[in-house]
């Protein structure tokens, strides 16, 4: 199983060109996947700005597939740091709920669900829960898909609801991002 995830995190790796993007599209430097641009940007990032955001997930992955959502929040990682921003000052979290809870399933509960396939976003999971970023389940979602705490990932955390960890985290100072 550990080998399917590495098989995984590698396609997830693979350069911009294989995944049909320009060569000028590059991974990291956080992440090695997310691919950004360095953009001459009009928008300066003011040198004590912080970010406190939270993403919304709720689309699922294909099955054996990677959550785009998911590497979505790598990206916006990705290209502050690479634009000058320290990573001590990016904070991200992101709540997973409704048909996305299964991107968060460990291997045997992800196989049983999705006909035998491996969760490519284990190793997603783990790299961003490896460098901070908050992975919160919707407890209610999980609920309803019969969902036990067991069955996550590890480092997962179960909120009561989405909408209490969307609401917990803005009065932490956190705001959504819209994609």
């Amino acid at each position: 199983m550990r080998e399917l995830i590495a098989i995984a995190a590698l396609a997830i790796a693979a350069p911009a060109a294989a995944q049909g993007l320009p060569d000028s599209m590059t991974p990291g430097p956080v992440f090695p996947f997310g691919p950004v641009a360095e953009v001459e940007s009009d928008m300066p990032i003011p040198a004590d700005a912080e970010f406190r955001i939270v993403f919304d997930l709720s689309d699922a992955a294909a099955a054996g597939q990677a959550s785009r959502g998911l590497v979505t929040l790598a990206r916006f990682h990705n290209m502050h740091v690479r634009a000058g921003m320290p990573r001590d000052r990016i904070h991200l979290a992101v709540v997973v709920h409704g048909a996305a809870s299964a991107d968060l399933l460990a291997a045997q509960a992800y196989a049983g669900r999705k006909d035998g396939a491996a969760n490519a976003n284990a190793a997603i999971v783990a790299a961003l829960l490896d460098k901070g970023v908050r992975v919160i389940m919707c407890g209610q979602s999980a609920a309803a898909m019969g969902i036990a705490r067991e069955d996550l990932l590890p480092g997962v955390e179960m909120a009561l609801s989405a909408m209490t960890a969307h609401a917990l985290l803005q009065q932490q100072g956190y705001t959504v991002n819209p994609f």
